[in-house]
């Protein structure tokens, strides 16, 4: 991806497709209520153009389709994390969230570890 462009083309693999693919896009200069959000799907000879949850930021999709109905409603209220900000208002963990109760995602691998330092980044999972 070249942030210096207006319109951006990205090939996802065709074969072995994940339970869905989320893009998450940050804007420059960063402003975490412009961040972008589109959760999708495979589907084969389907295709979409819409917004990605923040105005300004059209998407087109060939064979796949976005996936709707998910939020921080989708954050069961006896997760322990519902409870932090940080947690509940991310819009990746809420979708993380939809995975699982809808679509079944298993568990975080058990070989997954945590970067030690902030820096390095941190992959938010349902362990």
């Amino acid at each position: 991806m070249d942030p210096r462009r207006r319109h951006q083309t990205l090939e996802l693999p065709r074969h072995n497709p994940p339970l869905a693919w989320y893009l998450c896009a940050l804007p420059n200069p960063w402003n975490w209520s412009h961040n972008a959000h589109l959760a999708f799907e495979s589907a084969p000879g389907e295709q979409w153009d819409g917004p990605a949850l923040v105005p300004g930021l059209h998407v087109h999709l060939n064979n796949a389709r976005p996936i709707t109905g998910w939020g921080e409603h989708s954050i069961p209220a006896d997760e322990p994390r519902r409870s932090s900000v940080r947690f509940r208002t991310c819009r990746n963990y809420q979708f993380a969230w939809w995975l699982r109760t809808q679509r079944d995602a298993p568990d975080a691998p058990p070989e997954y570890v945590p970067p030690k330092k902030p820096g390095d980044g941190e992959q938010m999972s349902l362990l």
